[in-house]
């Protein structure tokens, strides 16, 4: 018990996922990644109503020569439409660990992210001081680098007038 204790109290890796997905998918019968056309070619079929499919069923259940022509017993295509219902099971929990997978690396992206915007904010505050001039040259390539900042217009206007030209970096403001 306490080595299940341990596994479950110890978050797993990324690496330690991606090595159990595979080890997974590996056990997986008839696991194949289909290319799109392969798959638009199967989904009619695939999609066919159940109503119909037990139809069919009943149709080679009745008939010796159908049985005999599919190849396969009445019984046996219900126990593979069994087998197809309780592996939709699996697939609806792949969905939603994926999906949950997803939105924790969406929460972890937000975290760095919101700390990078914070610490940005906070470096400018911080460079207006002699004491904090070294921050100046990692401001400058965070100002740069960043993407929610207005870009300035520097193509020439209608009319032949350039645009507002960037206002030249200072190497330190003084408070």
């Amino acid at each position: 018990m306490s080595g299940i204790q341990s596994t479950i109290n110890s978050p797993i890796t990324p690496d330690e996922v991606v090595q159990q997905l595979r080890a997974l998918r590996e056990q997986i019968p008839e696991f194949v990644v289909l290319p799109r056309g392969d798959t638009a070619t199967l989904s009619r079929a695939a999609s066919v109503d159940g109503a119909f499919i037990q139809a069919s069923i009943n149709a080679v259940g009745a008939s010796d020569a159908l049985r005999v022509a599919i190849g396969k017993t009445a019984e046996e295509l219900r126990q593979e439409t069994e087998l197809v219902a309780r592996w939709s099971a699996v697939v609806d929990e792949i969905d939603a660990l994926r999906s949950g997978a997803s939105a924790a690396a969406t929460v972890r992206r937000h975290r760095i992210g919101l700390t990078a915007l914070q610490t940005y904010k906070m470096s400018e505050q911080l460079v207006r001081k002699k004491e904090h001039a070294h921050l100046l040259p990692h401001v400058e390539v965070m100002k740069r680098r960043a993407k929610f900042t207005k870009r300035r217009n520097t193509q020439p206007q209608p009319g032949g007038e350039p645009g507002p030209q960037p206002e030249p970096l200072t190497q330190m403001k003084q408070s």
